[in-house]
């Protein structure tokens, strides 16, 4: 071949592949209008993805404002329906490295249904009455003022419903969930993230609250209770006024100020409270826990399967002591467990081996009334030491 030939075949070559960049980089935008009428269906086939922006506006056509690019010639088509509308993106060619700048802004009647399928990309919705159903591959979900059932999923992204009248649920597998300011029987749920409430009613008007935390044995709980709830993370709460709910698979609890009460449960990692004004109810299966009573506080109810408890309380505070230290006979310390207290209470270790919990136990007990008694104080810890002071310094 010529070297003129061979220049031409290569200048052909990279004049191909800049035309084919140029296609796979090519963008499309514009705004379409459709009639339709309240209580309608919009469909979203996201097959290329998309982010996605649904407002209701008390009108009568739907409005959508849209811009498409990215690689694998991505495209988007509009089709009405008998119920409403659809909108479907895909990419015309299929690979590997496929990626789109997908953005819609949508503009519905009030009342109105909203069904997604995509394969990426977050949902957004404003002042919408209706039916929301569907899941994305990953992109958050945010909803606004809005009414209805919803039913909701997202696989990787962060939820956040506020201002709402809604049942059903929301569930992402990764992210953080949070209620605020919802009526109604609507569940939040995360795989790996928080789930928080907040000012959240059942239609029944309790409380709402994330499943882990049994609402009902919370005694002086409020809307404006923090309650958090996680499948595996830690939890850091500065203040709760209003009082604290907290639940963890797997991490530390560390509650800075709390008033009426603290019920925090974790299933493996510590639990401190440094100052709580009101019962406390603190349970880990595997950690130390830490705790401070000011004020008046209440009753105290302290759990560790596997570590040290130490308890501070006011000066004068009135309690009934209940301590007790179960030390297993392969822990190899059973002479060194202990019981330290600043209280005159008379301490008991049990003669015999306890068969019936497991591995085989004995208990160190102390038990008795303390400046005249009152609020009731158990305190349980296996192979731990335990130690309650007055005053002292904060934890």
């Amino acid at each position: 071949m010529s070297r003129f030939a061979t220049r031409t075949l290569a200048l052909l070559a990279v004049t191909l592949f800049a035309a084919a960049t140029l296609v796979a980089a090519q963008s499309d935008s514009g705004t379409r209008t459709f009639r339709a009428s309240a209580g309608g269906l919009l469909e979203l086939k996201l097959d290329a993805g998309g982010t996605v922006q649904v407002t209701g506006d008390g009108g009568s056509s739907i409005k959508v404002s849209y811009r498409v690019s990215g690689s694998g010639e991505p495209t988007i088509a509009f089709d009405e329906t008998a119920d409403g509308l659809k909108i479907t993106t895909k990419f015309r060619v299929r690979n590997t490295h496929n990626s789109s700048g997908i953005d819609l802004e949508i503009q519905v009647p009030s009342h109105y249904d909203i069904e997604l399928d995509s394969m990426g990309g977050g949902l957004h919705l404003d002042d919408v009455d209706g039916t929301f159903s569907g899941k994305t591959m990953g992109g958050e979900l945010i909803l606004r003022n809005v009414r209805g059932e919803a039913r909701l999923k997202t696989m990787g992204g962060e939820i956040e419903v506020t201002d709402a009248e809604l049942d059903g649920s929301v569930e992402t597998m990764g992210g953080e969930v949070t209620l605020r300011r919802v009526t109604g029987d609507l569940n939040g749920s995360s795989m790996g993230g928080a789930v928080r409430y907040i000012e959240v009613q059942r239609r029944d008007g309790r409380v709402g609250g994330p499943k882990q935390i049994d609402m009902d044995d919370l005694d002086g709980v409020t809307e404006e209770t923090v309650q958090i709830s996680t499948m595996g993370g830690e939890i850091d709460v500065d203040e709760a006024p209003a009082g604290v709910a907290a639940h963890t698979m797997g991490g530390d609890i560390d509650i800075e100020s709390a008033e009426r009460f603290a019920k925090v449960t974790t299933m493996g990692g510590d639990i401190e409270i440094r100052a709580i004004d009101g019962w406390v109810k603190a349970t880990t299966m595997g950690g130390d826990v830490d705790v401070r009573v000011v004020g008046s506080g209440g009753d105290v109810d302290l759990t560790s399967m596997s570590g040290n408890i130490t308890l501070i309380v006011p000066p004068g505070f009135g309690m009934d002591l209940d301590l007790e230290i179960a030390f297993t006979r392969d822990s190899g310390r059973d002479k060194t467990y202990k019981i330290e207290t600043d209280f005159d209470v008379k301490q008991s270790v049990s003669p015999e081996w306890d068969y019936d919990h497991g591995s085989p136990r004995r208990y160190i007990r102390a038990k008795g009334p303390i400046n005249g008694g009152g609020n009731k104080v158990k305190v349980r810890t296996i192979n731990g030491d335990v130690k309650v002071t007055q005053g002292g310094r904060v934890l």
